[in-house]
């Protein structure tokens, strides 16, 4: 007896080691498995495709997803105000205007499912508690319903329980849309500061340019290939953020009709096509007859790009995290669709408590619309007019190379800025002044005679 009790917990914990180095050994197996299945492939030498966990979330889109209304009326959202738009967006009856389209609404088409799922929800619970409560007829006599006797109880909850969670639900939604918004606005800066600085980037190479250097063909052909590489890099990078169903045919189009084809080409053949066309802006700079130091500061300019690229991926690939959003989306759909019980008893007065319909409907339409907001501007690209900032950014850039010294009357004088000579004592070796090569002449406008019609 004593020899049983003894020799009993000597055997379990046998069984439980072996039991225990089963399990470990399966989940190491699961983790290989699952980490081989993420693995980088090698293409080629000196190019590694990273592999991407293939989970539902981050499924490439299906032809249905690509084509829904909310995707295709993105384009339209792409507007660029002027003062007349403006006088409108400010008009008093703004307010009547937007009232009278709200059946047209993209926001509202796009959550026509969800507004339709949660107010047929609440019909059904109205139909639950008139067959197992009670019910008015027209003369708005109540009458027990027809299974008004059974255990099943109706349908209701107390209003507080909703009022309790509201201010969580506010504070997620509002986060949100403030995040959103952030994202929106920064990518709309960094667009910004693409225009503010290819324009000073060109403005830069057409002032510091020595014509006295080269001939007058040699530089406008400089001139007018700064500009253009300028441009298409810049309109690289919006094919960069745009999805490819969209822009890629446009963008060979407008690439081939404008650079030259081996240039376009190379362009379409790299692997990350805005890194290629900055490439090929940095050597037209370098081919800029001017001083080192101009043309670092060309440069610089230049390199305000790189950060605006990088700023505008990682607002591409990287949203607000997946969960936050997920958990905000659940907790407003279930939500809504629990509120027609806390709304059974205060509007109680309604014939059938039909007044839970509309109530239901517009609350759904407005605290979804919050939510749809938050879900249209966290990837700003596609309601950012790209295409628009691309053309100006072309047609001001050869605008700028186009002036000339000297086409306004004004005087122009040409300094040897290579051979800059210091003056004896400066420790500093900061140049003090250079030495005057000689004047260009003014290039006067030619004078158009007024012609007398009789």
């Amino acid at each position: 007896m004593h020899r049983t009790t003894s020799t009993a917990p000597q055997k379990m914990p046998s069984f439980r080691k072996l039991a225990l180095c089963t399990a470990f050994m399966a989940a190491q197996a699961e983790m290989s498995v699952a980490f081989t299945s993420q693995q980088t492939s090698i293409k080629a030498p000196g190019q590694v495709k990273l592999a991407v966990p293939s989970t539902s979330s981050l499924a490439a889109a299906s032809e249905k997803e690509r084509y829904t209304y909310g995707e295709r009326s993105r384009e339209f959202r792409r507007t660029v105000y002027s003062h007349d738009d403006w006088v409108k967006h400010r008009s008093p009856d703004r307010f009547y205007r937007n009232l009278s389209t709200i059946f047209y609404s993209g926001v509202s088409i796009n959550l026509a499912k969800e507004v339709i799922s949660t107010t047929s929800f609440a019909a059904c619970i109205i139909g639950w508690n008139m067959i197992f409560g009670e019910y008015q007829d027209l003369d708005f006599v109540k009458h027990p319903g027809i299974l008004h006797d059974s255990l099943i109880p109706v349908l209701s909850l107390p209003l507080s329980v909703f009022s309790l969670a509201s201010p969580s639900l506010g504070l997620l939604l509002a986060f949100r849309t403030n995040q959103s918004y952030k994202r929106w606005d920064e990518a709309r800066k960094n667009w910004g500061m693409n225009i503010n600085h290819t324009r000073d980037l060109v403005r830069l190479g057409t002032a510091y340019y020595d014509r006295s250097a080269v001939s007058p063909q040699r530089a406008e052909e400089d001139l007018n290939r700064l500009a253009l590489c300028t441009w298409a890099f810049v309109r690289s990078m919006k094919r960069h953020l745009s999805p490819e169903w969209e822009d890629e045919d446009a963008f060979k189009e407008e690439m081939l009709e404008k650079l030259p084809q081996e240039q376009a080409e190379a362009i379409f053949a790299a692997a990350h096509r805005p890194n290629r066309a900055l490439q090929d802006l940095s050597q037209a700079i370098e081919n800029l007859p001017m001083s080192f130091i101009r043309r670092n500061e060309v440069h610089a300019a230049a390199t305000i790009f790189e950060d605006n690229l990088g700023s505008s991926e990682r607002l591409l690939t990287s949203p607000i995290p997946l969960f936050y959003s997920r958990q905000t989306a659940r907790f407003l759909f279930f939500w809504l669709l629990m509120l027609p019980l806390g709304l059974w008893g205060p509007l109680g007065n309604s014939w059938n408590h039909l007044a839970l319909l509309p109530t239901i409907w517009i609350l759904a339409t407005f605290l979804f619309g919050i939510e749809e907001l938050g879900t249209q501007l966290e990837e700003p690209f596609t309601i950012l007019p790209m295409q628009a900032f691309c053309d100006k950014i072309y047609n001001w850039c050869f605008e700028i190379v186009g002036f000339k010294p000297g086409d306004n009357g004004m005087p122009v004088y040409y300094y040897d800025d290579y051979n800059l000579e210091l003056s004896e004592g400066v420790a500093s070796g900061i140049p003090l002044g250079a030495v005057l090569k000689e004047a260009a002449p003014p290039l006067n406008p030619p004078v158009l005679e007024a012609q007398v019609v009789e």
